[in-house]
């Protein structure tokens, strides 16, 4: 949900600060006050277009932050971490900023992102419908999407297994195009490839040889330093008047001390070990000694070994290990080219047998949906009829995909596949009885549009995993029983989702958790935006003044206090 809103040189609004609740809330006021440019600095915030217009006069940028909060599991969450955001609190804390000049500045919990990343995960957050933008309802590509979220189980796991199967086609096509490559190409490839393995295989590269070289080499180089080295240190230690005869002597005056005073044994015996330990140090010092070699001539070996293999780096990768796993891939492509016409056949014949595959489970996708649709359709007549519009009709339409060159034929029918399945889906409607159904997105009346819109949202609101849903002006249009039930409507969806709405029906208003009242005024020749939280007894005027529209009586406070009275009872 949408937690607080900041606001501040946006439009004619100086500097506000928002709190939201759960529930319904409601934006009212005088026209012009500033309530849809509260919608318009959050649609901004979800990373819709912006433009220097925005920015208050004589201000450098126009600064918009929100703050949300989200269910753990929600989808967002899982963007985030591929985004490396922190979002360990499930707290969003999205941020915009507009300057003079144009330029948008986007913010997700502090790190920088792309306006692009700040819609993905503002749409997720928050859906606004206006009584005249395109949302998701109203376009048809997203209606397939609707309708298998509507279905979840088992629709969701036939549609993996089709997906699954849909990729693999897609690769056993890519294999075939591969290898229907013009047939010079190939014998160049053929050439290029059987040159790289021969010279590979000549080397008889092993595992580690590069790092063993180069070990050999630089003990080879200093063989001389090191056997000097190593002398000095076995005439330090052995032989007449060096150190180990120097140690035998202490030794033994310390072993005759502790005739004398017995507590010196424990330095006795220390010392006498130490003796061994450095006599059998010395003995390995001139065993090495005798195993050093003074050869320039395999050093002459080694470094030409060490050409070799830097020469094949140089082409085939960057240490032994990957030219060897270059060659092994080599010759395997080389393999299949030189066997191609056994290898593409034995592709084509794959790929045969998962377009059958793939079109039952096609078909098994399609009647799934038909299931779900019928259901849908149900339900959806059922919200119309709460709206009085019971000679509504819904449906929703199945047409193959158009036929293209590439549509494969199956059992003697050609069908054109799509990653979501073989069926275009959209929902239609016919709103007067005796019209033929047409597209949702040709349904025209204003008044129709804004019922038909409630009626889906009541369905899919669960569905969509939005957090926030927010319906700006749609209750334009209606009056009477039809405003009443659409204000029920309004607060149904806030049950399952927070929900701001701005509106200028008096039942709307009545069914607010939260009612926030915008107003302006101006100071210092300019107009400066507020937002109050109306308490109840402002709550009871402010419904009277929207349902009188000019003068607030004693009349229009009765009638506003039984719209109160009535909303209070249906939220029950």
């Amino acid at each position: 949900m949408l937690v607080e809103l900041s606001i501040k040189h946006f439009a004619i609004i100086d500097q506000v600060t928002v709190t939201f609740d759960k529930g319904l809330t409601v934006l009212t006021g005088e026209t012009g006050a500033g309530k849809s440019m509260i919608i318009d600095a959050i649609g901004l915030l979800l990373g819709g277009r912006g433009s220097s217009d925005y920015v208050r006069y004589g201000e450098q940028r126009a600064e918009i932050e929100g703050l949300f909060q989200v269910d753990e599991g929600h989808r967002t969450l899982e963007k985030a971490k591929e985004l490396g955001i922190d979002v360990s609190d499930q707290m969003f804390i999205l941020r915009r900023d507009i300057t003079a000049q144009g330029k948008s500045i986007c913010r997700i919990n502090g790190k920088l992102v792309t306006i692009a990343i700040l819609r993905e995960v503002g749409q997720a957050l928050v859906d606004i419908h206006g009584q005249h933008e395109h949302q998701s309802l109203l376009q048809p590509e997203y209606h397939i999407q609707m309708l298998d979220e509507f279905a979840k189980e088992p629709l969701a796991r036939t549609k993996q297994e089709y997906k699954e199967l849909y990729q693999k086609v897609l690769q056993l096509q890519k294999k075939i195009k591969q290898f229907s490559t013009n047939e010079q190409e190939m014998a160049q490839k053929v050439d290029l490839y059987q040159f790289q393995l021969n010279e590979i295989e000549e080397a008889k590269l092993e595992p580690l040889e590069d790092e063993r070289l180069l070990e050999e080499r630089y003990k080879l180089q200093h063989s001389e330093k090191l056997f000097t080295l190593l002398q000095d240190s076995y005439q330090s230690l052995y032989g007449e008047n060096r150190g180990l005869d120097f140690l035998s002597n202490a030794s033994a005056h310390l072993e005759e001390a502790a005739t004398i005073d017995s507590e010196l044994a424990d330095l006795h015996e220390s010392v006498s070990n130490s003796f061994y330990l450095l006599e059998e140090a010395a003995f390995t010092i001139r065993n090495k000694m005798e195993l050093i070699e003074f050869d320039p001539a395999r050093l002459e070996i080694v470094e030409s070994r060490l050409h070799e293999i830097t020469q094949l780096k140089r082409k085939y990768g960057s240490t032994v290990e990957e030219i060897m796993e270059y060659a092994a891939k080599i010759e395997e492509e080389l393999d299949s080219i030189v066997h191609k016409d056994d290898r593409l056949t034995e592709i084509q014949a794959e790929l045969d047998a998962t377009w059958k595959d793939l079109y039952v489970e096609a078909q098994t996708l399609t009647k799934l949906r038909k299931k779900s649709a019928q259901t849908l359709k149900e339900e959806i007549h059922a919200q119309l009829r709460s709206l009085y519009m019971e000679k509504t009709q819904f449906d929703v339409s199945f047409k193959p995909h158009p036929i293209t060159k590439t549509s494969p034929t199956i059992d003697g029918q050609t069908i054109t596949f799509t990653e979501d399945g073989i069926n275009e889906i959209e929902f239609y409607l016919s709103t007067n009885p005796g019209e033929p159904l047409k597209p949702l997105a040709k349904v025209a009346s204003g008044g129709e549009i804004s019922r038909i819109m409630l009626a889906i949202k009541s369905i899919f609101s669960d569905q969509e995993g939005i957090t926030s849903v927010i319906f700006d002006e749609v209750d334009t249009g209606v009056s009477g029983r039809v405003a009443q039930a659409i204000a029920e409507k309004i607060h149904r969806i806030s049950s399952g989702s927070q929900v701001l709405c701005i509106t200028h029906l008096p039942q709307v208003a009545a069914m607010a958790d939260t009612h926030l009242y915008i107003s302006k005024e101006e100071v210092d020749n300019r107009v400066k935006t507020y937002v109050n939280t109306l308490t109840k007894e402002e709550k009871v005027n402010e419904i009277a003044r929207m349902i009188s529209g000019v003068e607030v009586t004693e009349l229009t406070k009765q009638h506003a206090n039984e719209l109160i009275q009535l909303a209070e009872t249906l939220k029950v």
